[in-house]
């Protein structure tokens, strides 16, 4: 499909009737790609991450703060305590 390019010089709608046939140039229109495609698919996941995030922050209400006092022992250091002699890592 080709579009119309206007015409240099044409003033008004007088100017371009006067040369008898259609005014400008037709150039071809750009037509989309591969690039084009991977550019969509690529929206269309961030905006599906993003709404997927959205629905994780709703189950937690919003809170990104952290509400463990201390963090849990290592599981290797239970293990020595209980039985020094047998502990093989």
């Amino acid at each position: 499909m080709s579009r119309l390019r206007s015409a240099r010089g044409a003033s008004g709608p007088k100017a371009s009737r006067a040369g008898g046939g259609r005014p400008g140039v037709f150039v071809q229109a750009p037509q989309s790609d591969i690039y084009v495609t991977m550019l969509g698919v690529a929206l269309a996941a961030m905006i599906l991450g993003c709404l997927l995030l959205i629905l994780i922050l709703n189950r937690y209400e919003w809170k990104t703060t952290v509400s463990a006092a201390s963090p849990p022992a290592p599981v290797v250091f239970a293990a020595v305590s209980e039985n020094f002699d047998t502990v093989r890592l």
